[in-house]
Protein backbone atom coordinates (compact mmCIF):
# COMPACT_ATOMS: atom_id res chain seq x y z
CA UNK A 1 0.00 0.00 0.00
CA UNK A 2 2.47 2.48 0.80
CA UNK A 3 3.13 2.97 -3.18
CA UNK A 4 -0.22 4.89 -3.38
CA UNK A 5 2.17 7.96 -2.04
CA UNK A 6 4.62 8.21 -5.00
CA UNK A 7 1.93 10.51 -6.35
CA UNK A 8 4.59 11.86 -8.63
CA UNK A 9 8.42 13.48 -7.64
CA UNK A 10 7.03 16.74 -6.75
CA UNK A 11 4.09 15.08 -4.55
CA UNK A 12 6.37 13.06 -2.31
CA UNK A 13 8.56 15.70 -1.77
CA UNK A 14 6.26 17.69 -0.66
CA UNK A 15 5.24 14.76 1.69
CA UNK A 16 8.34 13.92 2.61
CA UNK A 17 9.17 17.56 4.21
CA UNK A 18 6.19 17.48 6.60
CA UNK A 19 6.27 14.32 8.25
CA UNK A 20 8.69 13.46 11.45
CA UNK A 21 10.33 10.88 9.65
CA UNK A 22 11.65 10.57 6.34
CA UNK A 23 11.61 7.21 5.40
CA UNK A 24 9.01 4.72 4.90
CA UNK A 25 8.83 3.52 7.76
CA UNK A 26 6.84 6.15 8.76
CA UNK A 27 4.31 5.10 5.80
CA UNK A 28 3.84 2.22 7.52
CA UNK A 29 3.10 3.23 10.84
CA UNK A 30 0.79 5.73 9.14
CA UNK A 31 -1.31 3.01 7.20
CA UNK A 32 -1.23 0.59 10.20
CA UNK A 33 -2.90 3.24 12.19
CA UNK A 34 -5.42 3.45 9.34
CA UNK A 35 -6.10 0.01 8.08
CA UNK A 36 -6.25 -1.98 11.73
CA UNK A 37 -7.77 0.43 13.90
CA UNK A 38 -5.29 0.41 16.99
CA UNK A 39 -4.21 3.09 19.10
CA UNK A 40 -1.36 4.85 20.11
CA UNK A 41 -1.14 3.27 22.85
CA UNK A 42 -1.07 -0.33 20.64
CA UNK A 43 1.40 0.95 18.47
CA UNK A 44 3.86 2.60 20.50
CA UNK A 45 4.90 -0.65 21.26
CA UNK A 46 4.59 -2.14 17.95
CA UNK A 47 7.24 0.47 16.80
CA UNK A 48 9.13 1.37 19.68
CA UNK A 49 8.35 4.90 19.94
CA UNK A 50 6.67 7.02 22.59
CA UNK A 51 3.01 7.49 21.90
CA UNK A 52 3.18 11.35 21.41
CA UNK A 53 5.94 10.60 18.80
CA UNK A 54 3.01 8.29 16.97
CA UNK A 55 0.59 10.49 17.33
CA UNK A 56 2.54 13.56 15.56
CA UNK A 57 4.27 11.08 13.07
CA UNK A 58 0.14 10.07 11.93
CA UNK A 59 -0.64 13.99 12.44
CA UNK A 60 1.62 14.94 9.86
CA UNK A 61 1.07 12.88 7.15
CA UNK A 62 -2.53 12.92 7.40
CA UNK A 63 -2.01 16.48 7.03
CA UNK A 64 0.68 16.15 3.85
CA UNK A 65 -1.51 13.84 2.23
CA UNK A 66 -4.50 15.88 2.28
CA UNK A 67 -3.07 18.96 0.99
CA UNK A 68 -1.23 17.01 -1.93
CA UNK A 69 -3.97 14.67 -2.67
CA UNK A 70 -7.28 16.53 -1.95
CA UNK A 71 -6.55 19.01 -5.27
CA UNK A 72 -6.15 16.11 -7.04
CA UNK A 73 -8.80 13.21 -6.20
CA UNK A 74 -11.51 15.27 -4.11
CA UNK A 75 -12.60 18.20 -5.92
CA UNK A 76 -16.41 18.62 -7.19
CA UNK A 77 -16.71 19.30 -10.96
CA UNK A 78 -16.49 22.72 -12.22
CA UNK A 79 -17.37 22.58 -15.68
CA UNK A 80 -21.32 21.04 -17.05
CA UNK A 81 -19.45 18.74 -19.13
CA UNK A 82 -17.77 16.83 -15.78
CA UNK A 83 -21.13 16.89 -14.81
CA UNK A 84 -22.79 15.36 -17.64
CA UNK A 85 -20.04 12.53 -17.44
CA UNK A 86 -21.34 11.90 -13.54
CA UNK A 87 -25.15 12.10 -14.71
CA UNK A 88 -24.72 9.54 -18.29
CA UNK A 89 -22.39 7.07 -15.96
CA UNK A 90 -25.18 7.19 -13.26
CA UNK A 91 -28.16 6.85 -15.74
CA UNK A 92 -25.92 3.48 -17.02
CA UNK A 93 -24.92 1.91 -13.87
CA UNK A 94 -28.20 2.52 -12.29
CA UNK A 95 -31.10 3.43 -14.65
CA UNK A 96 -31.92 6.73 -13.26
CA UNK A 97 -31.78 9.88 -15.83
CA UNK A 98 -30.29 13.05 -14.67
CA UNK A 99 -28.75 12.24 -11.88
CA UNK A 100 -25.62 13.75 -10.52
CA UNK A 101 -24.65 11.41 -7.07
CA UNK A 102 -26.55 10.40 -4.19
CA UNK A 103 -25.86 11.46 -1.08
CA UNK A 104 -25.97 10.84 2.93
CA UNK A 105 -24.31 11.48 6.06
CA UNK A 106 -22.71 8.50 8.68
CA UNK A 107 -21.76 8.70 12.03
CA UNK A 108 -17.72 8.41 13.14
CA UNK A 109 -17.58 6.95 16.31
CA UNK A 110 -15.56 8.58 19.11
CA UNK A 111 -14.29 8.16 22.61
CA UNK A 112 -16.21 10.92 24.98
CA UNK A 113 -14.14 14.28 24.10
CA UNK A 114 -13.44 15.72 27.11
CA UNK A 115 -15.99 19.03 28.08
CA UNK A 116 -17.67 18.49 25.32
CA UNK A 117 -21.13 18.38 27.15
CA UNK A 118 -23.93 16.19 24.89
CA UNK A 119 -22.46 17.93 21.20
CA UNK A 120 -21.23 14.80 19.90
CA UNK A 121 -23.60 12.44 21.77
CA UNK A 122 -26.33 10.95 18.73
CA UNK A 123 -29.29 9.08 19.07
CA UNK A 124 -27.67 5.66 18.73
CA UNK A 125 -26.77 7.05 22.77
CA UNK A 126 -22.51 7.36 21.62
CA UNK A 127 -20.10 9.81 20.48
CA UNK A 128 -19.73 10.92 17.23
CA UNK A 129 -18.82 13.51 14.64
CA UNK A 130 -21.22 13.14 11.09
CA UNK A 131 -18.97 12.69 7.48
CA UNK A 132 -22.16 13.94 5.13
CA UNK A 133 -20.80 12.79 1.72
CA UNK A 134 -21.63 13.18 -2.08
CA UNK A 135 -20.57 9.97 -4.17
CA UNK A 136 -20.85 8.62 -7.84
CA UNK A 137 -21.39 5.86 -9.48
CA UNK A 138 -18.30 4.63 -9.34
CA UNK A 139 -17.78 4.85 -5.35
CA UNK A 140 -15.75 7.50 -5.18
CA UNK A 141 -16.50 11.12 -3.08
CA UNK A 142 -17.86 14.03 -5.39
CA UNK A 143 -17.59 15.88 -2.11
CA UNK A 144 -17.44 15.68 1.60
CA UNK A 145 -18.20 17.46 5.07
CA UNK A 146 -16.43 16.01 8.03
CA UNK A 147 -17.15 17.49 11.92
CA UNK A 148 -20.62 18.38 12.70
CA UNK A 149 -21.97 17.37 15.94
CA UNK A 150 -23.18 13.79 16.21
CA UNK A 151 -26.64 15.32 17.42
CA UNK A 152 -27.38 17.21 14.09
CA UNK A 153 -29.29 15.96 11.66
CA UNK A 154 -28.24 15.68 7.70
CA UNK A 155 -30.72 18.11 6.55
CA UNK A 156 -29.08 20.84 9.04
CA UNK A 157 -25.48 19.66 8.09
CA UNK A 158 -26.23 19.87 4.42
CA UNK A 159 -27.99 23.32 4.23
CA UNK A 160 -25.01 25.11 6.14
CA UNK A 161 -22.53 23.29 4.12
CA UNK A 162 -20.69 24.97 1.14
CA UNK A 163 -21.52 22.50 -1.18
CA UNK A 164 -25.10 22.74 -0.02
CA UNK A 165 -25.27 26.48 0.16
CA UNK A 166 -23.79 26.75 -3.27
CA UNK A 167 -26.49 24.21 -4.83
CA UNK A 168 -28.93 26.72 -3.47
CA UNK A 169 -28.05 29.62 -4.90
CA UNK A 170 -27.14 27.68 -8.31
CA UNK A 171 -23.43 27.92 -8.20
CA UNK A 172 -22.17 24.22 -8.61
CA UNK A 173 -22.57 25.11 -12.82
CA UNK A 174 -24.90 22.18 -13.53
CA UNK A 175 -26.15 21.31 -16.75
CA UNK A 176 -29.45 22.74 -17.96
CA UNK A 177 -32.17 20.63 -17.48
CA UNK A 178 -32.81 17.74 -20.13
CA UNK A 179 -35.40 15.75 -21.32
CA UNK A 180 -35.27 11.89 -20.05
CA UNK A 181 -33.94 9.75 -22.29
CA UNK A 182 -36.96 8.24 -25.00
CA UNK A 183 -39.02 11.18 -24.93
CA UNK A 184 -39.88 14.85 -26.10
CA UNK A 185 -41.52 15.66 -22.83
CA UNK A 186 -40.48 18.95 -21.10
CA UNK A 187 -37.02 18.76 -19.54
CA UNK A 188 -36.57 17.91 -15.87
CA UNK A 189 -33.60 19.22 -14.24
CA UNK A 190 -30.61 17.21 -12.82
CA UNK A 191 -30.42 16.04 -9.21
CA UNK A 192 -28.94 14.74 -6.48
CA UNK A 193 -30.58 11.79 -4.73
CA UNK A 194 -31.32 11.53 -0.73
CA UNK A 195 -33.38 10.09 1.84
CA UNK A 196 -35.98 11.21 4.13
CA UNK A 197 -33.87 13.25 6.00
CA UNK A 198 -33.93 16.09 2.98
CA UNK A 199 -35.98 18.44 2.08
CA UNK A 200 -36.99 17.66 -1.55
CA UNK A 201 -36.50 20.58 -3.81
CA UNK A 202 -35.63 20.93 -7.34
CA UNK A 203 -32.10 19.76 -7.25
CA UNK A 204 -32.82 17.03 -4.41
CA UNK A 205 -35.12 14.03 -4.68
CA UNK A 206 -36.48 12.20 -1.65
CA UNK A 207 -38.66 9.28 -1.52
CA UNK A 208 -42.45 9.35 -1.06
CA UNK A 209 -43.64 8.83 2.54
CA UNK A 210 -44.34 5.39 2.97
CA UNK A 211 -48.12 5.78 3.70
CA UNK A 212 -50.52 5.44 1.45
CA UNK A 213 -48.53 4.55 -1.97
CA UNK A 214 -50.12 3.52 -4.88
CA UNK A 215 -47.72 1.83 -7.69
CA UNK A 216 -46.40 4.48 -9.61
CA UNK A 217 -45.05 5.84 -6.25
CA UNK A 218 -43.42 2.76 -5.13
CA UNK A 219 -41.54 2.31 -8.65
CA UNK A 220 -40.59 5.39 -7.78
CA UNK A 221 -39.13 4.56 -3.94
CA UNK A 222 -37.26 1.26 -5.47
CA UNK A 223 -35.63 3.30 -8.46
CA UNK A 224 -34.19 5.96 -6.45
CA UNK A 225 -33.60 3.37 -3.30
CA UNK A 226 -31.76 1.44 -6.00
CA UNK A 227 -29.45 4.66 -7.26
CA UNK A 228 -29.01 6.10 -3.41
CA UNK A 229 -27.39 2.52 -2.55
CA UNK A 230 -24.03 3.48 -4.07
CA UNK A 231 -23.45 5.73 -1.23
CA UNK A 232 -24.21 3.24 1.32
CA UNK A 233 -21.89 1.02 -0.48
CA UNK A 234 -19.01 3.78 -0.60
CA UNK A 235 -19.44 3.75 2.63
CA UNK A 236 -18.78 0.23 2.62
CA UNK A 237 -15.85 0.23 1.46
CA UNK A 238 -14.36 3.26 2.75
CA UNK A 239 -14.94 1.65 6.25
CA UNK A 240 -13.42 -1.96 5.36
CA UNK A 241 -10.41 -1.12 3.73
CA UNK A 242 -9.74 1.63 6.85
CA UNK A 243 -10.85 -0.22 9.60
CA UNK A 244 -10.09 2.96 11.86
CA UNK A 245 -13.86 3.03 10.91
CA UNK A 246 -14.62 -0.07 12.95
CA UNK A 247 -13.80 1.07 16.19
CA UNK A 248 -14.39 4.39 18.40
CA UNK A 249 -11.43 6.63 17.51
CA UNK A 250 -9.54 7.74 20.77
CA UNK A 251 -8.28 10.72 19.67
CA UNK A 252 -10.20 14.74 19.78
CA UNK A 253 -12.56 15.65 17.29
CA UNK A 254 -10.24 17.77 15.57
CA UNK A 255 -7.97 14.76 15.15
CA UNK A 256 -10.54 12.75 14.33
CA UNK A 257 -12.10 14.96 11.38
CA UNK A 258 -8.20 15.18 9.87
CA UNK A 259 -7.58 11.49 9.68
CA UNK A 260 -11.44 11.01 8.03
CA UNK A 261 -10.83 13.31 5.85
CA UNK A 262 -7.17 11.58 5.18
CA UNK A 263 -9.12 8.16 4.56
CA UNK A 264 -11.53 9.93 2.12
CA UNK A 265 -9.06 11.06 -0.32
CA UNK A 266 -6.91 8.10 0.17
CA UNK A 267 -10.10 5.87 -0.60
CA UNK A 268 -10.79 7.91 -4.00
CA UNK A 269 -7.27 7.54 -4.81
CA UNK A 270 -7.22 4.12 -4.27
CA UNK A 271 -10.48 3.53 -6.04
CA UNK A 272 -9.09 4.90 -9.43
CA UNK A 273 -6.04 2.69 -9.37
CA UNK A 274 -6.91 -0.20 -7.83
CA UNK A 275 -11.14 -0.56 -7.77
CA UNK A 276 -12.36 -2.32 -4.81
CA UNK A 277 -13.65 -5.56 -3.39
CA UNK A 278 -17.02 -6.19 -3.90
CA UNK A 279 -17.80 -7.75 -0.63
CA UNK A 280 -16.50 -4.68 1.40
CA UNK A 281 -19.57 -2.94 -0.24
CA UNK A 282 -22.04 -5.11 1.12
CA UNK A 283 -21.91 -3.73 4.56
CA UNK A 284 -20.16 -1.31 7.26
CA UNK A 285 -20.27 -0.37 10.25
CA UNK A 286 -20.92 3.27 10.66
CA UNK A 287 -24.48 4.68 11.65
CA UNK A 288 -26.98 6.81 9.51
CA UNK A 289 -28.45 9.75 10.46
CA UNK A 290 -31.85 9.81 11.71
CA UNK A 291 -34.81 11.85 10.16
CA UNK A 292 -35.39 14.59 11.99
CA UNK A 293 -35.87 17.53 10.10
CA UNK A 294 -39.62 19.38 10.68
CA UNK A 295 -38.49 22.69 10.20
CA UNK A 296 -37.41 21.73 6.32
CA UNK A 297 -39.84 22.03 4.41
CA UNK A 298 -40.56 20.32 0.60
CA UNK A 299 -40.91 22.87 -2.11
CA UNK A 300 -43.80 22.73 -4.80
CA UNK A 301 -41.33 22.82 -7.68
CA UNK A 302 -39.57 19.73 -5.87
CA UNK A 303 -42.82 18.13 -5.61
CA UNK A 304 -43.38 18.81 -9.18
CA UNK A 305 -40.37 17.39 -10.66
CA UNK A 306 -40.31 14.43 -8.18
CA UNK A 307 -43.59 13.32 -9.67
CA UNK A 308 -42.27 14.25 -13.57
CA UNK A 309 -40.15 11.42 -12.63
CA UNK A 310 -42.02 8.76 -11.16
CA UNK A 311 -44.11 9.18 -14.50
CA UNK A 312 -41.30 8.46 -16.45
CA UNK A 313 -40.33 5.28 -14.42
CA UNK A 314 -43.74 3.79 -15.32
CA UNK A 315 -43.89 5.01 -18.95
CA UNK A 316 -42.64 2.71 -21.75
CA UNK A 317 -40.01 4.90 -22.39
CA UNK A 318 -38.70 4.63 -18.71
CA UNK A 319 -39.68 1.51 -16.81
CA UNK A 320 -37.21 -1.41 -16.56
CA UNK A 321 -38.54 -4.81 -16.80
CA UNK A 322 -37.81 -6.34 -13.59
CA UNK A 323 -39.48 -2.98 -11.23
CA UNK A 324 -43.12 -4.33 -10.71
CA UNK A 325 -41.37 -7.90 -9.58
CA UNK A 326 -39.19 -5.60 -6.73
CA UNK A 327 -42.19 -3.46 -5.51
CA UNK A 328 -44.29 -6.61 -4.96
CA UNK A 329 -41.96 -8.77 -3.09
Amino acid sequence: MLHFIDISPVAITYIKYDVSLNDRYTYYLFFRFLATGQNFEMLKYDFLMGSRTVSSIVTDTCEAIWRVLKPLELQPPSSKERWEEIAKNFHSKTNFPNCLGAVDGIHVRLTCPLHSGSNYYNYKTYFSIVLLAVVDADYRFIAIDVGAYGRESDSNIFNDWTFGKNLARNELNLPSPKALPNTDNPSLPYVFLGDEAFALNTNILRPYPRNNLNEQRRVFNYRLSRARRLVECTFGILSNKWRIFHTSMTIPPDFAVLVTKTACVLHNFVRARDGYNFEDSLTHYFEDNPFRCPQHRSTNAGRNVRDGFAEYFVSQAGEIPWQYRRINT
